[in-house]
């Protein structure tokens, strides 16, 4: 049975939470500290965790990233569901290694669908022997690691593989939306639209670090592309 640990200081919405997940046929962990999902995670590793960044204690940002440096957990599917929704915040979520960010309050159906989404994708297969190269950039999915002019850069889970599409579908125009389904595996007319520009950002910034070049432009009123 599909394990889900879900963290939050809140019981309301822990109560919920148990609820929602139980009535998808989840078999749901509840923990109300950092402390506390730690303890659980000895004890069972999860398919997927939600998780609050305002917590007592360690707060969520820091949990999540020190269970990206953890090789146990480093491709866990993790979302956020929090009250800080400004685009600074849903920034540092995915920079501290979160895969998906909902801010409360939220609605039941959009959460289910992105806790399926997460999970769908956590479940594909990664494509094997599979290397491309685009000019200065070379991507390797089988080690997950990225060159950038000889220098090797670090990406989370989902930030590879919106390169990967990026480099798969170059010269190409991509919206939002059709990244959306494509890269996230959301259903049509489902997610932020705001969730795929943080992680262009993000991912600008690391490919763009120390150089002037851009790699990913974005094709305004379309969306984005990065061209050979």
């Amino acid at each position: 049975m599909t394990y889900i640990l879900a963290v939050d200081d809140d019981p309301e919405v822990l109560d919920t939470l148990g609820r929602v997940l139980a009535r998808e046929s989840f078999d749901v962990g509840l923990a109300k500290s950092a402390a506390e999902a730690l303890e659980m995670l000895d004890l069972r590793h999860p398919d997927a965790m939600i998780l609050d960044i305002i917590m007592p204690g360690v707060d969520g940002i820091t949990l999540c990233r020190n269970l990206r440096q953890d090789s146990r957990f480093a491709a866990l599917p993790i979302l956020f569901l929090t009250a800080k929704g400004s685009t600074d915040d849903v920034v540092d979520g995915l920079d501290a290694g979160a895969d998906d960010y909902v801010v409360k309050p939220f609605e039941l159906a959009e959460l289910r669908a992105r806790i399926y989404a997460l999970l769908r994708r956590s479940n594909r297969e990664t494509p094997s022997g599979s290397v491309l190269e685009l000019d200065d950039l070379r991507l390797d999915s089988d080690t997950y690691q990225v060159w950038i002019q000889g220098r090797q850069i670090q990406l989370t889970s989902t930030e590879h593989r919106l390169l990967r599409y990026l480099m798969e579908n170059p010269n190409r125009a991509l919206s939002p939306a059709h990244l959306l389904q494509a890269v996230w595996d959301y259903p049509p007319d489902t997610g932020d639209p705001d969730l795929v520009r943080a992680h262009v950002r993000n991912l600008r910034a690391k490919l763009e670090k120390d150089t002037d070049r851009r790699y990913i432009r974005t094709i305004h009123g379309v969306g984005y592309m990065i061209s050979n």
